[in-house]
Formats: C-alpha cells, structure tokens, sequence
C-alpha cells in the first residue's frame, strides 16, 4: 500500500522578502496591477478573469450588495448594538442568515441550469422537463419569483443587457431565459426570474463553478453589513426595532393577579 501523499497548498507562501500568491510576487505583481474582483478571482480559481468577467462579477456584487432592512441587516445592527466592541460579531450574525430563502437561493437555480445544460436533450427540453417536473411535484422555483418586483424584477433585465454589452450572454443565461419560458406555459402565468436566478446564471457563464456561488454572495454582503453597522453608529434604530416588536408581538400567557 503506497503511503499517502501529504497535503499540500497552492494559494500562498512567504519569504523573508516577499509574500506570493499563487505563485505571483504579491508586492511585484498583485498590489496596484489587480482589482479586488480581479484577486478575488485570482485566489480563488488560479486565474485573473477577463475584462469583460471582471465587469460582470462587479455588478453582480453592486447587485447583491445592499436589501434594505432583511433579517441579515435587522441581526448585525442587533447583534452589534449588544456588543458594540466586536463588530465582527454583528457582521458575522447578518451572514448567518444567507441562506437558502435570502440570496443563497442561486445555489438551487445554479443545479437547475446545470442539469438543463448537461442534459442530453438539449436546452429547451430539459427546460420544459425540469419546470413539469416542478410544477407536479410542487417544489419551489430557486431563482424564480419575487414578493416586490411585478411583473419582472429589474436587476436581472439590467444583467442580462450588460452581459449581451460585454459578450457574456453564454449557455448558461440561455438555459435560464429557456426555463423562465418553460415555467411560464407550464404554470400558467408569468413568474419573474429573480435577482438570485439571474446572479447564478451570470457567475456560471463567468467560470465560478457552482459549488462556491454563495462564497460571492457572502463577500459583498459583508461589505453591504458593515455599512449598516456604520449607520447604526451614526443613527441608532436598535432600540426601535426592539420596542417596536414588543408591541407587536404581545405576550398571550396568564400573568397570575394581573
């Protein structure tokens, strides 16, 4: 039996003169000759991304930076409200909460284009086989569907324009534009592809493989947190949260005497 080999890096070194990253001087060669979408990229998958990924991997973290007051924005402004000397813990409790109802959902819809581009078939009938399927099993729609935006949500509309700008409209967006068709005879009606279903599509055509999406959206989440911590340093609203749900949720228990 051949001893088994021991693990090994590739991501980073040091020398008493330098720092390398993948092989690259991180003085010589990294600082000021890439963007942070650039390393992000470069770190993660060994490769600096073309002009035109680079542009689409930006807008997808301008897209998914920022939702207003969601439950991963109400627990970092709680959590760091309670612990005003760990704003790390307040940005941690928010991304906690990326999940599989907020943002996350491009994992699911990343599985779904996935099996409609590899299936033998071809692309408009796996669509139309996957959104059957869906519909009789009544399984939700990953990266369908938004509570808000109707009849179509418009983060994907501007995505889709600028990746047809920048010649990234690939397999992918295809498969996602031939399953919303899909959904909408089989269903009935119209249902929005949503900012998720978009994202995952974009992020596919780009080469980040499937099983590290949510990692993107984490990483400007995090950004779009710490931007709430700062407003909650500049204007506190935890106590109003706090108030505000006693009074809408009351206690409905026996208070004995009272």
């Amino acid at each position: 039996m051949s001893a088994k080999a021991a693990p090994t890096t590739s991501i980073a070194t040091h020398t008493n003169d330098d720092i390398y990253i993948r092989d690259k001087s991180l003085c010589s060669e990294l600082i000021g000759k890439l963007t942070f979408t650039e390393m992000i990229v470069f770190q993660m998958l060994g490769r600096v991304p073309s002009a035109a990924e680079t542009a689409m991997i930006d807008a997808c973290f301008v897209t998914l930076m920022e939702h207003g007051l969601t439950p991963s924005a109400l627990a970092t402004r709680l959590i760091y409200s309670s612990a005003p000397e760990a704003m790390q813990a307040g940005v941690a409790a928010g991304l906690m909460g990326v999940g599989s109802v907020f943002v996350g959902t491009m994992e699911g819809n990343a599985k779904l284009l996935l099996e409609i581009v590899e299936d033998p078939a071809g692309i408009d009938a796996a669509a139309q086989r996957v959104a059957e399927e869906h519909r009789a099993a009544r399984k939700p729609l990953p990266g369908f569907g938004h509570h808000l935006h109707k009849p179509d949500d418009p983060r994907p509309i501007r995505l889709f324009a600028l990746a047809e700008e920048h010649g990234q409209s690939g397999t992918y967006i295809a498969a996602l534009k031939s399953l919303s068709a899909a959904i909408d005879r089989v269903y009935g009606k119209h249902i929005t592809i949503n900012a998720t279903g978009a994202i995952a599509a974009v992020l596919l055509d780009c080469g980040v493989p499937a099983e590290i999406l949510r990692g993107f959206a984490l990483i400007t989440r995090c950004a779009g947190l710490v931007g709430h911590v700062r407003e909650e340093q500049e204007k506190p609203s935890m106590r109003t949260i706090w108030e505000t749900s006693e009074e809408a949720i009351p206690y409905d228990g026996t208070i004995p005497g009272a």
